[in-house]
């Protein structure tokens, strides 16, 4: 928790908003998309499939294959509960709808399905879009699978599976995804491994999206090692996410913003 804390205070004192903001294209992704007020009728269909797992009173044995919980002492755990305290809050899937909306990726990665409620979020943003979502927990997963088909998202694939294993047997191809979802495991290892994977499917408009970069000190030393990788040219750090681009037209740049 002091680390939280410390790096929240670190990140407030070297953040801006679009004022402190020279590209085009990020000053336009941070007006245009980060700071969008409108209230897309998405939003109250991403509300009910939230509460739709709040009001699950029903207890799952999850199989942990990440970095562990801050919330939770067991692996026997309340479907309501991981909804309300470790799945992605209200704001969050908000933004990640509003940023798959923004880009209209084709074809989308989640690694970490949970209950699926950033996944319902990418899935709103482009409904023509085909999403791959992974996930560890044969329990979750079928949670989210029955979920999710119940409240009739119709274009997201499910896979049980663990990460590492999928992503180096799968027959990775240049722009297999045009958005990345990192939500899988909090760990610097991973976090690296999964990055070094999946560098084969970029293109110029690819989106990659790493979820709790300031989980700890080695996933904040994970994020200083993508943010100087030679492929990456521009990230935005946002506290919550470390966003990450490749676009060779742009001077390589790093943002910290306030959203």
């Amino acid at each position: 928790m002091k680390h939280l804390i410390k790096s929240y205070l670190n990140f407030l004192w070297n953040s801006t908003n679009q004022h402190g903001v020279h590209s085009p294209f990020v000053f336009n992704l941070v007006t245009k998309c980060f700071y969008d007020k409108k209230q897309y009728p998405e939003y109250s269909i991403i509300k009910k499939y939230r509460n739709s797992l709040l009001e699950n009173k029903k207890f799952i044995e999850v199989t942990d294959f990440g970095a562990g919980s801050r919330v939770f002492k067991s692996n026997k755990r309340q479907i309501s509960k991981i909804a309300n305290t470790a799945g992605i809050s209200p704001k969050r899937a908000e933004l990640l709808f509003r940023i798959t909306n923004y880009f209209q990726p084709e074809s989308v990665l989640e690694i970490g399905t949970s209950l699926g409620l950033a996944t319902s979020a990418l899935s709103l943003g482009n409904e023509s879009a085909k999403i791959t979502t992974l996930e560890g927990c044969p329990k979750t997963q079928e949670i989210a699978k029955f979920q999710l088909e119940n409240s009739k998202f119709q274009n997201i694939k499910f896979v049980t599976t663990k990460f590492e294993e999928y992503l180096s047997i799968y027959n990775l191809q240049p722009t297999t995804y045009n958005l990345i979802y990192f939500d899988g495991n909090h760990s610097k290892k991973a976090t690296l491994e999964y990055f070094e994977l999946l560098l084969q499917t970029i293109a110029n408009e690819t989106v990659w999206i790493f979820d709790d970069i300031h989980w700890s000190k080695e996933m904040e030393e994970a994020w200083e090692i993508i943010k100087n990788h030679p492929k990456v040219t521009v990230t935005i750090d946002t506290f919550q996410w470390g966003i990450v681009f490749f676009r060779s037209e742009q001077v390589k740049e790093n943002f910290i913003i306030r959203i």
